[in-house]
């Protein structure tokens, strides 16, 4: 009985160190009210926002299509530059068939740079456009929560075997952060729908002019 006892004694404490133990395991953000300063991981964001990588991997597939469809304007002009091979330099249907290849090759050329151009553009309005949504979280997460100062920041592990990494390492402007990372916060506020209005106050884009 005793035995019994003593067994549940020890396994209460040991819930209720464990349970203090998760208490006192702070939030990331848990001290960027209490500082007034936050960091935030931008190409994070990015990199796991839903709606930003939905509407990528839908210009994606339709990338993928378009090149199927170049692919097949360039087999028709390659089977019509084998088939100007059977003529003689200097018949007719030779002729003929090097002004309908030159034709075509002038068509495919412009069909596609005027799809890469298309998509390029389309690509830089989606980054835009998500840039202005990150930055308006962002905004907004500051103003609810006091924070007077946001700093960009990239919280990628380091891989010392590679030179790019260790240089982004050396580079980095936050050498060390307390508990002031709100990038899950606002990473969570975006794919819940963003700010209330999808933009935040007109306040906080006021900027001040150094003199």
């Amino acid at each position: 009985m005793r035995t019994l006892l003593f067994s549940a004694l020890v396994s209460g404490c040991f819930i209720s160190f464990a349970g203090e133990s998760i208490a006192q395991q702070a939030s990331p953000s848990a001290n960027a009210s209490r500082f007034g300063v936050a960091v935030v991981d931008v190409t994070y964001i990015f990199k796991n926002y839903q709606q930003f990588t939905s509407a990528l991997d839908g210009m994606k597939t339709e990338m993928e299509t378009a090149e199927g469809k170049l692919k097949s304007d360039r087999a028709a002009i390659q089977s019509k530059e084998e088939q100007s091979k059977q003529y003689n330099p200097g018949s007719p249907e030779h002729k003929q068939l090097d002004e309908e290849i030159a034709r075509l090759k002038a068509e495919f050329n412009l069909t596609a740079g005027r799809i890469r151009k298309d998509f390029l553009e389309r690509e830089a309005k989606v980054y835009y456009q998500t840039y202005l949504e990150v930055s308006n979280a962002v905004q907004y997460y500051a103003q609810q929560h006091n924070i007077g100062l946001v700093v960009r920041f990239n919280g990628d592990q380091v891989d010392p075997n590679l030179r790019e990494d260790v240089l982004r390492a050396i580079n980095k402007p936050v050498v060390h952060q307390n508990n002031i990372d709100i990038t899950p916060d606002v990473l969570a506020l975006l794919n819940r729908g963003g700010t209330p209005g999808g933009v935040a106050p007109a306040a906080s884009n006021r900027q001040t002019t150094r003199r």
